[in-house]
């Protein structure tokens, strides 16, 4: 069974990239904003819905940056093989949820949430000389960093 998942790079006029912290089952996760491919959905759709999901922010997609070209297995579901596809994006309009300065800086109101859910975000933003591969969980995420920071587009 295949999961598809699409994520989106944000770079604000700062050259910082936009990443969410979260807190998962149990587990604590930073990656790029995206999520699952639904059913009749193209994959730059499927962005903009995951983006307007949990920001509510409306963006713009850009360019393909990378398909996983390797096996990756779910880290949730063993049964699963991840595709994940991942695009920059811009914000088309300011943001309004609010932007954290420390990973994993969940209020109560997310904490109490949690408990319900299992599933719970932040963002923040990284600056870009302080972008690395350490700065994401997600394998494939650590291998989008390593791209876009030998890009030369990017230096």
């Amino acid at each position: 069974m295949f999961s598809l998942r699409v994520y989106g790079l944000l770079i604000n006029e700062q050259k910082q990239v936009l990443v969410s912290d979260e807190k998962i089952r149990g587990g604590l996760y930073t990656k790029f904003p995206g999520g699952g491919l639904e059913f009749g959905e193209g994959t730059r759709d499927c962005l903009k819905r995951e983006f307007m999901e949990e920001m509510s922010l409306d963006v713009a997609i850009g360019d393909h940056i990378y398909t996983t070209d390797y096996f990756q297995m779910s880290a949730f579901n063993p049964s699963q093989q991840i595709i994940s596809i991942y695009y920059f994006a811009h914000a088309l309009e300011d943001i309004k949820v609010p932007l954290r300065n420390r990973p994993f800086d969940f209020d109560q109101a997310q904490l109490e949430l949690y408990d319900k859910t299992q599933n719970i975000e932040t963002f923040r933003f990284i600056n870009w000389v302080d972008l690395g591969e350490h700065s994401v969980t997600l394998p494939i995420d650590k291998i989008v960093v390593g791209l876009i920071k030998n890009h030369p587009g990017f230096q």
